[in-house]
């Protein structure tokens, strides 16, 4: 059964618009995932459909209701048998990783809510059981686009979805027993370049040299630019490698 993805938003066709090219388009068509998406506009009430409202206690901006929310939420979920993991995208989330990507990718569905204005009623948090997660420390106009990254980021893991089984575990902070590393660099045709050669080891064809540059490459990139994903004791030494 495909992992079924439900994303609440007030923007379904710009969340649409991602989901329907490259990797998530290639996920859903091999039926490894399922993309429903809703607008909690829709269980807004009165003429206007608001969902936004100003805050008690004064303040500046807009935030969004709890009735239009609940009702989308509890709408939503009944659509299908399995419960939803939901995600809540917020800067006051656990901080997402590959780690995290795995951990959704072995779920039976997801369910996120991307939010707007200055945030949400305390209420939404407190009456859902919420996983909530950030992509990082900055700010965003809304939760589609935190939320497009992570379900970029979890359908490239579902199986069958890439072209080769190794590659979701070949790239930046997945190098498997070498711990979690930044990608190594890679070259590909003509050989040299204005001056810049593709290194010989590539050329040796001899693979288990290779491996070694590759995963040295990364230990070094990783060391300089993102030195706080390696093991106090550093990453693992590359193993003599077969041809």
């Amino acid at each position: 059964m495909p992992l079924r993805i439900d994303i609440l938003t007030l923007f379904p066709a710009m969340v649409q618009a991602v989901l329907s090219e490259s990797i998530p388009r290639i996920a859903a068509e091999k039926g490894a995932v399922e993309y429903h998406l809703a607008n909690f506009r829709d269980f807004a009430e009165g003429v206007h459909q608001s969902v936004d409202d100003r805050p008690y206690g004064g303040g500046a901006g807009m935030v969004l209701m709890c009735r239009p929310i609940y009702m989308a939420l509890r709408d939503v979920t009944a659509r299908d048998q399995r419960s939803p993991h939901l995600v809540l995208l917020t800067p006051a989330g656990r901080r997402f990783n590959q780690d995290v990507a795995r951990e959704l990718a072995a779920k039976e569905r997801l369910l996120f809510l991307c939010g707007r204005y200055e945030g949400f009623d305390e209420r939404i948090r407190q009456g859902f059981a919420w996983d909530e997660i950030s992509i990082g420390d900055y700010v965003l106009s809304g939760g589609e686009l935190a939320a497009l990254s992570v379900v970029d980021a979890v359908v490239r893991l579902l199986p069958g979805v890439l072209n080769k089984e190794a590659s979701a575990e070949i790239e930046s902070f997945a190098l498997g027993r070498h711990g979690r590393l930044l990608e190594y660099p890679q070259y590909t045709r003509p050989v040299e370049f204005e001056g810049m050669r593709v290194p010989d080891v590539l050329l040796s064809g001899h693979h288990g040299e290779i491996e070694k540059w590759r995963v040295a490459q990364a230990v070094q990139r990783t060391r300089e630019r993102r030195p706080d994903l390696l093991p106090p004791g550093g990453a693992e030494r590359p193993k003599e490698g077969k041809d």
